[in-house]
């Protein structure tokens, strides 16, 4: 049909219609054309508003930004667990914790001593004669010892006997230090502790060393040692580590280190009772697949970093930080709404898939499945937003790379949709960072990554550190073999099997 047939055919319909209907038409026609053309002005504001160079580093700005943690929240939501708002008396709808408070000690009691009145509190009157009334009462205190403590200097005498059978000398050992080390196990073990755990500097626990045990060792003498106990505790960090690659769920992050000055990693791989540390020049795949190897058999959550995608397995992305960065793009462009429109969407669909992965052994596998296939569908059509801004389609753009990785989670049970726990890992490196600024030397890397590593397992799996390490050292200064994790714990058993027998007797 050419062009002149359909004006001509056009025409012809107008002019065939009553007048009053005729004009309806050209009033409803001419309403729309305004909202038509309040929207396009709407539109070329905003395009102008994307053009300026403002804007472009305002977008840079928040994604420099959006990584750093923050609420879980969206800033123009309503506050509380139950969404009440502002105003109301009601809390966020949590019943408070009950404090631990000041209970009363049940250890027994080492030292006794008597507080004595002198005189009365209220004339002043001498009260040393008078003697003691049988209502006084008594004072349960637990405390440390008075400082500076006296540091042992123990001299050992190693017995040496001759043995006439093989025809050599055989000298005793001792498990008080370490072979050939003047520094004793406690404050080896004292050391590692302030070290790892309390994120302190050498020069900070040389100065509590000598301050409060008279003890003094140089910085350089306490980094050589610690090296040293790192080395030797070396099978117990390939023990956690072949835990880690056996776990069915696994967290993963990194974060910046320094050495010397320069840029290095200090990366993460943790379990619910296992966790792996290591330090690398590298934040690319080859620090992955040193660890992990080629291929894992389990879930690995992490936070979008491409250098995780080489890894062959089933993987989850951290909503987490993706929402963060929606959140704060829609933060500095209020004016776009649409933002606004596509976090709520994304959001209900992840809240969706939770309440599905939490009901899913109530359901048949068919109810399941059709119900998963449902939230695919819905993401995939979110995904294809129309007309977006430009904003908005670099936020869609993100979603859409890690779409595979979005919803795993569903599929598997007690798998997050974030990565909170690997954050949660990383951040006492992350303190230790701020405090020490990172490390001085390849090898003392290398040493404060093993040595985190059996300090957070021993913390997850409920095993006191500083026992652990004592025991460790003192097995290898008489095999030359440290005390694995699984032995520490199986001896633990033994006897708490055998107090327990000894009760019922």
């Amino acid at each position: 049909m050419s062009l002149g047939t359909i004006i001509s055919s056009t025409l012809h319909y107008f002019l065939g219609l009553p007048k009053k209907k005729l004009v309806g038409i050209i009033d409803e026609l001419r309403k729309r054309y305004k909202v038509l053309a309040a929207e396009n002005e709407g539109l070329r504001k905003e395009i102008e508003i994307l053009k300026t160079s403002a804007t472009r580093q305002q977008i840079q700005a928040v994604n420099k930004q959006s990584n750093k943690p923050s609420s879980k929240q969206a800033e123009w939501e309503k506050k509380g667990v139950g969404n009440d708002g502002k105003g109301k008396s009601r809390g966020r709808g949590k019943t408070g914790r009950k404090g631990a408070g000041n209970k009363s000690k049940a250890k027994p009691i080492t030292k006794q001593t008597t507080a004595k009145v002198e005189k009365c509190d209220n004339c002043g009157k001498g009260l040393s004669g008078i003697p003691m009334l049988p209502s006084s009462k008594i004072r349960i205190i637990e405390d440390i010892v008075d400082t500076p403590l006296e540091v042992q200097v123990i001299a050992v005498l190693q017995e040496k006997k001759y043995c006439v059978g093989c025809r050599k000398v055989t000298t005793a050992s001792t498990d008080l230090a370490l072979p050939k080390a003047d520094i004793g196990l406690n404050t080896s073990v004292h050391l590692i502790y302030l070290w790892i755990s309390m994120c302190l500097p050498f020069t900070r626990i040389a100065a509590y060393l000598s301050t409060v045990f008279g003890q003094k060792i140089s910085t350089a003498g306490l980094s050589a040692h610690v090296i040293r106990v790192a080395k030797i505790m070396k099978p117990v960090y390939d023990e956690i580590l072949e835990d880690v690659k056996q776990s069915p769920i696994l967290h993963a992050d990194e974060t910046g280190w320094r050495v010397q000055g320069k840029n290095w990693w200090l990366w993460v791989f943790g379990s619910r009772n296992a966790a792996i540390y290591t330090i690398d020049k590298s934040r690319g795949k080859d620090v992955v697949r040193r660890i992990l190897g080629s291929f894992f058999i389990g879930v690995l959550v992490v936070d979008g970093w491409r250098a995780y995608m080489s890894l062959l397995c089933e993987q989850q992305s951290c909503m987490a930080h993706l929402l963060r960065k929606i959140r704060k793009l829609y933060a500095a462009f209020p004016q776009l709404r649409s933002i606004c429109s596509f976090y709520i969407k994304f959001r209900k669909i992840l809240k969706d898939g939770e309440r599905l992965q939490a009901n899913r052994e109530r359901l048949s596998a068919v109810v399941f499945e059709r119900r998963l296939s449902k939230l695919h569908l819905r993401l995939d059509v979110l995904i294809k937003w129309k007309n977006p801004n430009e904003i908005l389609k670099s936020i869609i753009k993100k979603v859409r790379n890690q779409r595979p990785r979005i919803l795993t989670f569903v599929e598997h049970a007690n798998v997050p949709c974030h990565n909170n726990y690997g954050e949660y890992l990383i951040r006492i490196g992350v303190l230790k960072r701020k405090v020490s600024f990172g490390s001085k030397s390849a090898k003392g890397a290398q040493a404060y990554a093993t040595l985190l590593s059996i300090y957070t397992t021993c913390k997850l799996r409920d095993i006191a550190f500083i026992d652990f390490m004592k025991q460790s050292l003192k097995q290898f200064s008489k095999t030359g073999k440290p005390l694995l994790l699984k032995e520490y714990s199986h001896i633990k058993i033994q006897k708490n099997n055998i107090q327990r027998l000894n009760k019922a007797a």
